[in-house]
């Protein structure tokens, strides 16, 4: 005879069992601890790159400012970590969305390319803090929320896609499976049109175990997947001593995964409070060092909105209009994270979109961003144990999460043209300019004048006229720039 639970057995049973459950709301969106501790470990396993080439694009002579001055490697690294933990770990308490934060690529590429051939690097962090400011009172005062209210709908889930479709193409760039070609098409596959190397096959083992793992839904797919890539890198890394990818094209394209000879780092804090708020005004005049300033609120600010439009909706946290639990703090919170890593010296922490892959684990709470963050903060004195896993071993999972996001194309009508073109431009300017505010700006641009000047206006909230205009001059500063005479 077959025993029956009744509904009140079953409410019962989803009933939070701790505090920790009821803060984090483990148990009502669907998770558990163990889920969040495994979608956290991941997640930081899939981001923890960071640590290593932040340094390589803001330390170093490669990276001299106006002054002939630089930043030590080794101080952003240990400065890098030490923001990167903090502010995963406001976001995970503020927030309680699993969605981890470090130093944005985009923003720090920034900053070392266009920015300190102008200012030094102390008055550069300085306009990073002012853009931060900027940006945690424009999320104070619901200013964010209300243009995050005015994106319709099929531009919201359009951007979730184009992320989808950029992580993917990030994974596939980082395992060395599409390349640059020294003429003819803009990219290829391998090396010469070819699977040559042993790091790009170790790729594809680690997509179609993952592949595979998800398809059979075994929990934890996406963390085994990336262990036993790992281990069968660290072992082909013993046999074949490959060396790194700029030297040899057959290479590992960041880290060799090979085991440390020593374990324990003692971090440098040494560019902490290293940042002059206002001396790029004084430098290069108010004019440009506002326009600098504009530029960088524009990246920050729509290149993190999209983000977590994205992985909020991949998490299965977002309302049918398109928002999600907590979205003020969670503006608020990452805001904060330009002013703190500006103050650290390691560019605007923002929003990672490489938090995919703990989602993709399960992860649905703050939690999980604890462990990161914690996890975070431990590899700054662990620093060898980060340089174990080879990116081509995150690049596998983040190929299969930006599968899984494409799903949400399912919510845009492509029957109606005025809908299908902002938002077919939105999905691929974002891989194919690399740039996640790139392909929200076109699509904002696109959107408001098809509808406009189609009979549609009042599809058009009058915000996205606004934010259309800002994107205008964000895409056309170049020109605005060398008319100012800077």
């Amino acid at each position: 005879m077959s025993q029956r639970t009744s509904p009140k057995s079953k409410q019962a049973e989803a009933e939070p069992t701790s505090w920790l459950d009821r803060f984090f709301e483990i148990t009502k969106r669907g998770s558990t601890v163990g889920r969040e501790i495994r979608g956290g470990l991941v997640t930081f396993v899939t981001m923890a790159y960071i640590v290593i080439l932040n340094p390589l694009i803001l330390g170093g002579e490669n990276a001299t400012d106006v002054m002939g001055n630089f930043l030590d490697p080794a101080q952003v690294s240990a400065a890098t970590g030490l923001t990167a933990g903090i502010m995963t770990i406001l976001f995970g308490v503020f927030a309680r969305l699993p969605f981890a934060i470090a130093a944005g690529l985009g923003i720090n590429s920034f900053l070392a390319v266009s920015v300190i051939g102008q200012v030094t690097w102390p008055e550069a962090m300085g306009l990073v803090i002012i853009n931060g400011i900027i940006i945690v009172v424009l999320g104070a005062t619901g200013a964010r929320t209300a243009i995050f209210n005015a994106v319709p709908q099929a531009l919201k889930a359009a951007i979730t896609v184009g992320i989808g479709l950029f992580i993917a193409f990030i994974g596939f760039v980082d395992a060395g499976f599409v390349n640059r070609t020294p003429g003819g098409p803009p990219v290829q596959l391998g090396i010469d049109g070819s699977i040559a190397s042993v790091p790009t096959l170790i790729f594809i083992i680690g997509l179609v175990l993952i592949g595979v793992l998800v398809a059979r839904k075994v929990p934890g797919a996406i963390l085994i997947g990336i262990v036993v890539t790992t281990t069968i890198a660290i072992i082909a890394q013993s046999i074949l001593q490959l060396g790194p990818s700029f030297k040899d094209p057959a290479g590992w394209h960041m880290t060799i995964p090979v085991l440390p000879t020593e374990i324990i780092t003692m971090p440098d804090f040494g560019l902490v409070g290293q940042f002059d708020l206002f001396g790029s005004f004084a430098r290069v005049g108010g004019l440009a060092a506002t326009m600098l300033v504009f530029t960088l609120v524009f990246t920050n600010f729509f290149d993190a909105m999209g983000t977590m439009t994205g992985l909020s909706k991949n998490a299965g946290l977002g309302t049918p209009d398109g928002m999600f639990p907590r979205i003020r703090s969670a503006f608020i919170v990452e805001g904060a994270g330009a002013i703190l890593g500006g103050a650290t010296s390691t560019s605007s922490a923002t929003v990672y979109v490489d938090s995919a892959a703990g989602i993709g684990e399960g992860a649905r709470t703050g939690l999980a961003s604890l462990v990161t963050g914690g996890l975070f903060l431990l590899s700054m004195f662990f620093t060898p144990l980060t340089l174990i896993v080879p990116i081509e071993a995150g690049a596998a999972a983040l190929v299969v999460v930006g599968a899984m996001m494409m799903a949400q194309i399912k919510e845009i009508t492509f029957d109606s043209f005025a809908i299908a073109l902002p938002a077919f431009l939105t999905i691929v300017t974002m891989p194919l300019t690399y740039s996640i505010a790139n392909g929200i700006g076109v699509g904002f641009i696109s959107w408001s004048l098809i509808n406009g000047l189609s009979g549609r206006g009042k599809q058009v909230h009058w915000l996205m006229w606004v934010v259309s205009a800002g994107f205008v001059l964000y895409f056309v500063r170049g020109p605005i720039e060398v008319l100012l005479g800077h």
